[in-house]
């Protein structure tokens, strides 16, 4: 974060960061770097989970959930419908998604570090689906049943948390 070194009211080059706000010494300005909140989606068909191979940095190769970032005006459940759109081709009801927990996590992306909510979310197929990745962003699919899971073969900390108390029912 010390690379944002200029006040966006001011304009001037004396922008401090301070924990979790940056301070401008000349006109006392504060701008919080709060955190971005995310979603993340399992999907279950029967007694198998829906992971992706990720197709870019971060974190290139390793498994992840289907999701992203919500958007500016977006609820969490409009996120997840975009997300599994965008990344498989899936339309979902939002209705029949299910909340489940939170976890606080940590995203890098061009020596940035941005910190992030991450909502999780499950979403029961009915029957076959036929999906579309989104290969910028996805190199393959990967069904598997929890206990093949290896946690440490997901990118992200809040994905093993999650999965550490995770059995589906």
């Amino acid at each position: 974060m010390q690379q944002l070194r200029f006040c966006p009211k001011c304009g001037r080059e004396t922008l401090k960061f301070e924990g979790q706000k940056f301070t401008c010494s000349h006109c006392d300005y504060n701008y919080y770097h709060n955190i971005a909140a995310a979603v993340a989606v399992i999907i279950r068909n029967g007694e198998k989970v829906l992971l992706t191979r990720r197709n870019q940095d971060p974190k290139k190769g390793l498994l992840d959930l289907a999701g992203g970032f919500v958007d500016q005006g977006e609820t969490a459940e409009q996120a997840c419908a975009r997300e599994l759109h965008e990344e498989l081709g899936l339309e979902v009801k939002q209705s029949r998604l299910k909340y489940l927990c939170s976890k606080p996590n940590t995203y890098f992306y061009k020596e940035i570090l941005y910190y992030t909510l991450d909502l999780f979310f499950e979403y029961n197929l009915e029957g076959e689906e036929q999906f579309s990745l989104a290969t910028d962003e996805i190199s393959e699919l990967v069904w598997l049943r929890r206990e093949e899971l290896k946690i440490e073969e997901l990118a992200f900390e809040s994905q093993e948390e999650f999965f550490k108390d995770y059995c589906p029912q």
